[in-house]
């Protein structure tokens, strides 16, 4: 199953995946210079990202069942250019409104057709080295905050941030359209043997009966507490180290320290996912990420940043794209791009908490610990309930069986 050009599609996703996100969490970055330069409150420019998240996930399930239909070249090509005009635009907004909705609506479309769809595409071009494959996709968007956030801040303190998020704006053109072109769907081929054979061989499953299977309910249940786990510190935890004291330089390169993490923990995790299976990996990543998360409360100084940073970003980053892994072993290729999809709605739901929330708690409290120990306990939550994903298609293939 595994073609050479395999390779190319997970190149050209991960290259997607790090200025399509990136560019869409770089509003972490701006998020201080913005409320300082405007008087817009922190709750209000967190709710942006907000809106990012929820229409990030309503869009993925749209562009995923666009994929299987019409494949993924011309999904990824629409998003690549709606990013860089979402971007464009919310640069010029005039009030806060107008910000939240261009900025919360036309990126998070954009962002919904990178990356359930090129992940959806990347776990049919593999079988023997899917984990790895789709873990190097989600690596692209672990290089961002080591990229793109470094940029947008540099660029913050050379100009504005208006001029910052315009330039973004026309780098994502430049990087996302030509590679867009590179995106192919994966050959159809006859199914092999292994986790995933018994899913792909069940050619009735519809995908009403698939989203209404336990094995989905469980997977979109722990994707959405995980998301809600590390959404919050993800997007906060800058403006967190600034409020420790430390300078806005190198609050951010605690972001970048937790992608360069978040790298790694995508090839560990992938690899294991190969060599132990998903579902097991899964579980005590999520265990891994409340632990990180809860600390994240204790600590004030740069290096205990970044020791958590470590430990939270391999988490986080390495459990992230084995969700796919796990849907292509219970579901068919041919319907992978719309339950996929669905499955990213649900979990951007999780996403979408974390910005809003944790500007609320800073708004009221005037700190950020309540998010971290909120965080500790749904992370809990999203361990807890992975364990309950049924055995694998190859134990259950009569049971998967349509009516």
């Amino acid at each position: 199953m595994e073609r050479s050009y395999g390779w190319v599609v997970v190149a050209a996703g991960a290259l997607m995946g790090c200025v399509a996100i990136g560019a869409m969490f770089s509003l972490a970055v701006f998020l201080q210079p913005m409320a300082d330069a405007t008087g817009w409150s922190r709750t209000g420019i967190s709710t942006a990202m907000t809106f990012d998240f929820l229409t990030m996930g309503v869009a993925a399930f749209g562009w995923g069942a666009l994929t299987d239909r019409f494949g993924p070249r011309i999904v990824v090509l629409s998003g690549a250019i709606l990013l860089g005009l979402g971007l464009a635009m919310a640069s010029r907004a005039s009030s806060l409104l107008e910000f939240q909705l261009v900025y919360g609506v036309i990126v998070g479309i954009a962002a919904g057709a990178v990356f359930a769809p090129m992940i959806a595409t990347v776990t049919g071009w593999f079988e023997k080295h899917r984990s790895l494959a789709v873990s190097l996709v989600s690596a692209g968007m672990g290089v961002a905050p080591m990229t793109i956030s470094p940029f947008a801040r540099w660029l913050i303190s050379t100009y504005d941030w208006r001029t910052a998020q315009l330039v973004i704006a026309v780098a994502a053109w430049l990087l996302l359209v030509p590679t867009a072109l590179l995106v192919r769907r994966a050959p159809a081929a006859p199914e092999a043997t292994g986790p995933g054979a018994a899913a792909a061989g069940d050619s009735g499953m519809t995908v009403r009966q698939a989203l209404r299977s336990p094995q989905f309910i469980v997977l979109a249940l722990t994707f959405f507490c995980c998301c809600a786990t590390h959404s919050g510190p993800i997007f906060h935890t800058v403006s967190y180290a600034i409020a420790c004291g430390l300078p806005g330089m190198a609050a951010v390169t605690i972001y970048s320290v937790e992608g360069l993490a978040g790298l790694g923990g995508r090839l560990l995790f992938g690899l294991a996912g190969d060599r132990f299976g998903a579902k097991p990996v899964v579980v005590a990543g999520l265990l891994i990420q409340a632990l990180a998360a809860g600390t994240y409360f204790f600590v004030r100084e740069l290096g205990e940043f970044y020791a958590v940073a470590v430990v939270f970003g391999m988490a986080y980053g390495g459990v992230m794209p084995l969700y796919a892994v796990i849907a292509r072993e219970y579901f068919p290729m041919r319907i992978m791009g719309t339950v996929f999809g669905a499955a990213a709605m649900i979990s951007s739901l999780g996403m979408a908490l974390g910005p809003v929330v944790g500007g609320w708690i800073f708004d009221i409290f005037a700190s950020y610990g309540w998010l971290y120990i909120a965080s500790f306990g749904i992370g809990l939550g999203a361990a807890a309930i992975a364990l309950a994903f049924p055995p694998l298609p190859s134990r259950t293939r009569a049971r998967l069986q349509p009516a």
